[in-house]
């Protein structure tokens, strides 16, 4: 995958020249985060089990935002606002659960393969922009619709808002399209079961990696832009 490539050489190479922060502010764990001690709000941490091997990229490197000065204050408007984005994410792991459960069923052979494409494809993850044949084809299409409105309006937006916005937003955009590149091994690897059904290890590693990288970012977008979201909205007007 090119563009998983890319993100490993921005990594190990160009992030620390680009964005020369203090390394605490670089490196900051959920608990160390200030977001619920001012805003009450709980962002949804990352599981600590993973299901492959496979990293699509390295977690340690992602930088933090600092944290607002102490005269800033957040409205419940706002606070609704930055809730939201909680509750979107919600939808997203609720459904990658439901990929997961099928999958399962279709080991246990509980259901068949077709009938696991049938249920997949009423789902929400794939873009009009990605043709990545029938599997979870509305799921494919609600994530990436939800990533493109993010990348191409909110995060300008919070970007112009606080500028210390900058890497944040720059190391998210870069991890949504690592994640598009995921969902296209995840229907090619459906593709190969379709062809070799007796085989379920493709399909299975192509989710195990679709499920680590896509929890890892909704965790990660969630502690570093729920509490900038509560205080600037998704749009100006919005608080």
């Amino acid at each position: 995958m090119a563009r998983l490539a890319e993100v490993r050489r921005h990594d190990e190479h160009e992030y620390e020249h680009e964005h020369e922060h203090d390394e605490d502010e670089d490196h900051v764990t959920d608990t160390e985060h200030w977001l619920t001690a001012r805003t009450g709000l709980v962002p949804t941490p990352a599981p600590t089990r993973r299901h492959s091997a496979t990293e699509v990229w390295d977690e340690s490197t992602r930088p933090s935002a600092p944290e607002p000065d102490g005269e800033v204050r957040f409205s419940g408007r706002g606070l609704s606002a930055g809730k939201h984005l909680i509750e979107v994410h919600d939808h997203y792991r609720t459904e990658l659960a439901r990929v997961r459960d099928i999958l399962d069923q279709v080991r246990a052979n509980a259901i068949d393969v077709g009938a696991a494409r049938g249920e997949l494809n009423a789902m929400t993850l794939r873009s009009n922009n990605w043709t990545l044949g029938s599997f979870c084809q509305s799921y494919c299409v609600s994530l990436t619709q939800h990533h493109t409105m993010e990348s191409g309006s909110i995060f300008p937006y919070l970007r112009a808002s606080d500028r210390r916005l900058a890497a944040v937003i720059e190391r998210l955009d870069q991890e949504h399209q690592v994640i598009h590149e995921v969902l296209e091994s995840v229907d090619r690897a459906l593709v190969d079961l379709v062809r070799h059904p007796d085989d379920l290890s493709g399909i299975q590693e192509a989710v195990d990696v679709l499920t680590d990288a896509l929890l890892s970012h909704l965790a990660y977008e969630e502690r570093e832009l729920v509490g900038p979201l509560s205080r600037f909205g998704f749009f100006g007007g919005q608080v």
